[in-house]
């Protein structure tokens, strides 16, 4: 099989024995093909014969995605790749990141099969709410294209897109759900804090409390874009109770980001049969997945339950950088998640210095 055909195959069929093996073929791959990655880890002395686990691979910042081109040239050029940008909204919309993923059917699957984990365990499909623009109004927008096949997979085809680049259509979006609680059909809410914080600012101010049917939810992509104060997860779940009648243990947080194709949620009742209602949220990766926290000075991995940098292996990232540190500080226990926050300032260390991207890019069109 082909490293593509190796990776499609872990996601439908996980095997944690085998998550290793896999990701150091997806080193070697990525070491092998994509130019300015090959030269970082050149530059930093690792290569694939002296990496012995998942865990040795040097990671990139996400922040890399915007100056370098992070995936294999002749693949990048392909028909079938797509091309998603960054919001590009902490340093101009001049400096967006570009994360080429050169299959998308290794996205949607990955996608797909952890949504189904996390917020349909109820394997049940219904009406969908789109506050995001789609594919179709927002094509270099990964979470656009994640929500489309979310409404493709999962819904009833009674479904509404209740944004476009510029606006959310509150009062549309309104009125949708006022036929859904009418009929008594569950629905599933699908968009950012900021235009949840709209939804219910207007529900507000309408004096209006609707009372979706049993079983509707809500996920909700984070994201402060838009709010004069950004509204915590903790609020969105207590409105969403209180203006919707949606459970709290179906409110559930997504973290993502366009350079990872992959997601966390956090873990509630209604998806995980250890938690319980009220207890401190963590999020959960796919088993496609790895999180470590690392020393924002040395890149170490800390121990379990220490706080540190957010460091990512993403085996469906196979066709460009599996290994993505962020700016985002976390605890990592048992694999699971608890992320606090960005960073103050830039971290640094060996695997953030953003300038060798150039300087491998130069080398490269020099040759």
């Amino acid at each position: 099989m082909s490293i593509y055909e190796q990776v499609l195959a872990f996601i439908h069929r996980p095997e944690p024995e085998s998550f290793e093996r896999v990701a150091l073929a997806v080193f070697r791959h990525q070491f092998e093909t994509i130019a300015a990655y090959g030269h970082y880890c050149e530059g930093l002395g690792v290569g694939p014969d002296v990496v012995g686990g998942f865990d040795e691979i040097p990671a990139v910042s996400n922040v890399a995605f915007k100056y370098a081109e992070l995936a294999s040239g002749s693949v990048a050029a392909s028909r079938d790749a797509t091309v998603f940008l960054t919001s590009g909204t902490t340093q101009g919309r001049e400096r967006r990141g570009r994360h080429i993923v050169v299959r998308p059917e290794i996205y949607r699957a990955s996608a797909i099969a952890h949504l189904r984990t996390m917020l349909f365990p109820d394997a049940r499909r219904m009406a969908m709410l789109a506050m995001h623009p789609m594919a179709d109004a927002m094509p270099e927008s990964s979470l656009s294209a994640m929500i489309s096949w979310s409404v493709e997979e999962f819904g009833t085809g009674a479904h509404l897109a209740a944004a476009s680049r510029e606006r959310v259509d509150v009062a549309a979006a309104i009125g949708f759900l006022e036929e859904c609680a009418a009929r008594r059909e569950p629905v599933c809410i699908m968009g950012t804090t900021a235009a949840f914080a709209a939804l219910f600012t207007e529900l507000g101010c309408r004096g209006s409390k609707l009372r979706l049917a049993a079983g509707s939810r809500m996920m909700d992509t984070g994201g402060a874009k838009g709010q004069a104060v950004s509204m915590p997860a903790t609020e969105v779940i207590g409105r969403a109770g209180e203006l919707l009648a949606i459970a709290p243990a179906m409110v559930i947080n997504e973290y993502g980001m366009t350079e990872l194709c992959s997601q966390l949620y956090d873990a509630t009742p209604f998806n995980s049969h250890d938690v319980e209602s009220g207890q401190e949220r963590y999020k959960i990766p796919p088993p496609w997945m790895r999180v470590t926290a690392r020393d924002p000075v040395t890149l170490r991995p800390m121990a379990d339950g220490e706080i540190g940098m957010l460091t990512f292996f993403d085996l469906a990232n196979v066709g460009s950088v599996s290994a993505v540190m962020t700016e985002d500080l976390g605890i990592v226990e048992r694999g699971r998640v608890r992320v606090l926050g960005r960073t103050a300032g830039e971290p640094r260390g060996c695997a953030l210095a953003i300038g060798q991207f150039s300087a491998s890019e130069a080398a490269e069109a020099s040759r």
